[in-house]
C-alpha cells in the first residue's frame, strides 16, 4: 500500500535516448549467408535491415550512448541519478552486472545499479520497478535502459532466427512527479513452464562453456517460432487490456501504441485484439529488427522525437519475450 505521503506521486519520463551500431545488415546480405530471400523475410516479419555491432563494440557502449542522450533531454547530470536499471540478456560479462559497467562509464556515482533479465520485456519490467520505487519515495530519479547485442548469440547459419535479430539500446530517465502526468499503470507476468520455447540452452552454470570441448554446445538463441507467435499475440494483447483497465482507460483513449518490435504480424494481430487501429501503432521493425529489451525504448525515443506525441497524449506499451515474460504500461505524456 502506498504511503499517504506519496499517494499522488508517480514516475514521469523526462528524458529519452537511443543508440544503434553504424553497421547495417540488409536482407540481401543475409541472402548470401543462408537460404532465404528479401521477399520472404519482409512478408513474414516486416524486417528490411538490422544493425549489427562490430567485434569491438560492446552492449554497454550502446547503453552508455543511449543513457547520455536521455540525460541530455532530461536536463540532468550523471550525479543526479539515484538508480540504474538495465534490461538485457546479453551482458558484457557473467560477472559483474553490466549495469555496474554502465554506471562506471556514465559516471552515475550516486546510483545503485542492477541488471534485469526479462528478455524482450526487460525495459518495461525496469519501468515498472522504477515507478514503484518512486511511488514509495525511495528514489527520485531513475534511469531505465534496455540494451542488447543479440548478434553475439545469433546463429547466422539458422535462417529461422538469424533474420530476426539486431543490436541496439534505448534509455529513459524517470523522475518523481506530482499530478496526473506520467506512468499510469504497469502490468508484469511470466510463465516459466514455457521457458524452452525461447532460450539459449548452454552457457550458464548448468552447462558451462568449458564442459563442451568439441564445440558441440548450443550457445545460440533457439526458438519455437509458431508457439512463440501464438503466445505473444495473446499475452501482449491481454496485458495491454489489463494495463488500460488498471488506469481506467479504454483502447479508444490510446493515442499511440508502442509495442515490442518482434514481428509485424504479431503487432498487427495484437492491435486488432486490443481494438487499436493500425495507424496508431508505431513500428520501426523494418529498420532494426527485433532488438529484444532495446526494442520498446528505441521505438519510444523515435516516436517522441518525431513530434507525434504531445502533452496529455496516452501511450500504451507492451512486450513479450523469453521466460516466458510479458509486460505492459500506460503513460500520460
Amino acid at each position: 500500500m502506498v504511503s499517504v505521503m506519496y499517494r499522488n506521486r508517480r514516475g514521469r519520463i523526462t528524458g529519452l535516448g537511443s543508440a544503434v551500431p553504424e553497421h547495417i545488415m540488409t536482407n540481401h546480405d543475409l541472402e548470401k549467408m543462408v537460404d532465404t530471400t528479401d521477399e520472404w523475410i519482409q512478408s513474414r516479419t516486416g524486417i528490411k535491415e538490422r544493425r549489427i555491432c562490430e567485434k569491438y563494440e560492446s552492449m554497454s557502449d550502446l547503453a552508455v550512448a543511449a543513457g547520455r542522450r536521455a540525460l541530455e533531454m532530461a536536463g540532468l547530470g550523471p550525479k543526479d541519478v539515484d538508480l540504474l536499471l538495465l534490461g538485457t540478456v546479453t551482458p558484457d560479462h557473467r560477472l559483474p552486472s553490466t549495469a555496474c559497467i554502465v554506471q562506471k562509464k556514465l559516471g552515475l556515482v550516486n546510483a545503485a545499479a542492477l541488471d534485469i533479465v526479462a528478455a524482450c520485456a526487460g525495459f518495461l519490467h525496469g519501468l515498472s520497478i522504477a515507478n514503484s520505487f518512486i511511488r514509495i519515495g525511495q528514489y527520485k530519479r531513475v534511469m531505465v535502459i534496455g540494451a542488447e547485442k543479440l548478434s553475439s548469440c545469433t546463429d547466422f547459419t539458422d535462417r529461422n532466427t538469424c533474420v530476426l535479430f539486431g543490436d541496439g539500446a534505448g534509455a529513459a530517465v524517470v523522475e518523481a512527479s506530482e499530478g496526473d502526468r506520467g506512468i499510469l499503470s504497469t502490468f508484469l507476468k511470466s510463465d516459466g513452464r514455457l521457458s524452452e520455447l525461447l532460450w539459449i540452452p548452454h552457457g550458464g552454470s548448468i552447462a558451462p562453456p568449458q564442459s563442451f570441448h568439441n564445440g558441440d554446445g548450443d550457445f545460440f538463441i533457439t526458438m519455437s517460432g509458431s508457439e512463440v507467435f501464438r503466445h505473444a499475440v495473446r499475452q501482449m494483447s491481454d496485458a495491454s487490456l489489463k494495463a488500460l483497465d488498471m488506469a481506467g482507460l479504454k483502447s479508444e483513449d490510446v493515442t499511440v501504441m508502442v509495442p515490442h518490435q518482434a514481428n509485424i504480424r504479431i503487432m498487427e494481430s495484437a492491435a486488432r485484439r486490443i481494438g487499436i487501429p493500425i495507424e496508431r501503432v508505431f513500428m520501426n521493425i523494418d529498420k532494426y529488427g527485433n532488438t529484444s529489451a532495446a526494442s520498446v525504448p528505441i521505438a519510444l525515443d523515435e516516436v517522441v522525437r518525431s513530434g507525434r506525441i504531445k502533452e496529455g497524449d496516452i501511450l500504451l506499451m507492451a512486450a513479450f519475450g523469453g521466460g516466458l515474460t510479458w509486460a505492459s504500461a500506460t503513460v500520460k505524456w
